[in-house]
């Protein structure tokens, strides 16, 4: 079984939330484009002034989303 890794970019301010559920629409779409096997994507509010948008990807992927859409941050993912 390939490792998950959670590829998270972080969106602060007062529109964090709306832009971190705008950048999910495009992690789909970017998904369906590359066809990329896991269809994983999400987007958690932290607090009034931060967001996050996510997507998971497996080992074999991981190195192209990185350098393609350029995560600020990374995680390993457990269901």
């Amino acid at each position: 079984m390939s490792r998950k890794t959670k590829m998270i970019w972080d969106f602060r301010g007062p529109a964090a939330t709306k832009t971190a559920e705008h950048h999910e629409i495009h992690l789909k779409e970017y998904i369906v484009i590359e066809k990329i096997p896991l269809n994983i994507t999400g987007f958690e509010i932290i607090n009034d002034l931060h967001a996050i948008a996510y997507m998971v990807v497996t080992d074999e992927n991981m190195i192209a989303v990185r350098d393609t859409l350029k995560p600020h941050r990374a995680t390993l993912y457990e269901e």
